[in-house]
């Protein structure tokens, strides 16, 4: 009897103990990579890009986001694809997340409907591997980044990436510093972030220098935060910030993804324990942050950011700010 009932305890103090690891390692991890990812924060120093060149025209068209300007005609998702025109350089920036795996993908149906083709994009630059950038979770899991589920002639285009990725209809080249991709716009390197759940995330900024203007950063996500990405810029450039455009992951009062009953967008990409949460008052601090930078052009993206994150910077930047909207372009010229 006493041995049966030594296997019992046994057994349940090996079930408690296997019900343990996965929050100690993850916890584990956690800890060490926001380390790591301060350490290289704080080793990356990079020289200023003097001779980059600036462009005369910028148009970033949102090919998928959360909303559509006409949600009768074109697709919203909560995912971050645009297309940005530099003078005569085309770049598709991200790839949506298509969350059906369907083929045609939102994205492709959306291209259609807007006119645009893969023979006029010059290249591809991928912000940060994350399932909502990269084409979808079966991507995430294998490594991949597509525009749909089938096959897409990529014309074997240039895709800069903050890690190593595949598409074998493209040419894969990884980024890991300041580079420039074309004149006037530039890759602003990865910045590095630990997140509890989806781990080590790098994520690229690209920074648009406008002839007679400034700076204008682009942004898929904004794990590194605000603060780090504009010291960044800073960092490398002497030109005046002019606009930010994308997304900051302010997810304060919902969650545009939600899986299993689970507000995914405010318990996995935040950079905090699983049970913090984004607050308003993280948001106004960095509005007041971006507002001492005064840039002429705001535009928080939606598919990751809530409706009290977007008005509360409509709010505060009032007719500088922008919306973004799949179909709406925005022009800086």
């Amino acid at each position: 009897m006493k041995s049966a009932q030594s296997q019992v305890r046994n057994a349940a103090q090996l079930a408690l103990l296997a019900a343990a690891i996965p929050p100690l390692y993850l916890s584990a991890r956690f800890v060490q990579g926001q380390k790591r990812a301060e350490a290289v924060w704080e080793a990356s120093r990079f020289p200023k890009l003097d001779d980059v060149g600036a462009v005369k025209r910028l148009s970033i068209l949102p090919l998928i986001d959360w909303y559509a300007a006409d949600p009768d005609y074109l697709e919203g998702e909560p995912g971050v694809s645009y297309l940005i025109r530099a003078d005569d350089v085309t770049i598709l920036f991200d790839l949506g997340l298509n969350r059906r795996g369907e083929h045609p993908s939102p994205l492709l149906r959306n291209m259609e409907r807007l006119g645009v083709s893969f023979d006029d994009i010059d290249m591809i630059v991928i912000s940060h591997a994350h399932l909502d950038h990269i084409g979808g979770m079966e991507n995430a899991k294998e490594g991949l980044f597509t525009p749909s589920a089938g096959y897409v002639n990529l014309h074997q285009m240039p895709a800069y990436l903050p890690v190593p990725l595949v598409n074998p209809a493209a040419t894969p080249i990884v980024i890991d510093g300041p580079a420039m991709l074309a004149p006037g716009v530039v890759s602003m390197g990865p910045i590095p972030r630990q997140l509890f759940f989806l781990g080590w995330t790098p994520e690229q900024t690209l920074a648009v220098h406008v002839e007679g203007k400034g700076v204008v950063l682009i942004i898929g996500c904004g794990h590194p935060t605000i603060q780090k990405i504009i010291a960044r810029k800073e960092m490398l450039f002497d030109a005046p910030l002019y606009g930010v455009i994308g997304g900051l992951h302010y997810p304060v009062t919902g969650s545009r993804s939600v899986r299993y009953g689970i507000p995914a967008q405010q318990v996995f990409g935040t950079g905090l324990w699983p049970w913090q949460r984004i607050t308003q008052a993280d948001v106004h601090r960095a509005i007041a942050f971006l507002y001492r930078r005064d840039p002429k052009i705001v535009a928080l993206s939606p598919h990751d950011s809530c409706d009290w994150s977007l008005a509360a910077f409509r709010t505060a930047f009032g007719e500088r700010y922008r919306d973004i909207l799949v179909g709406q372009e925005i022009v800086i010229a």
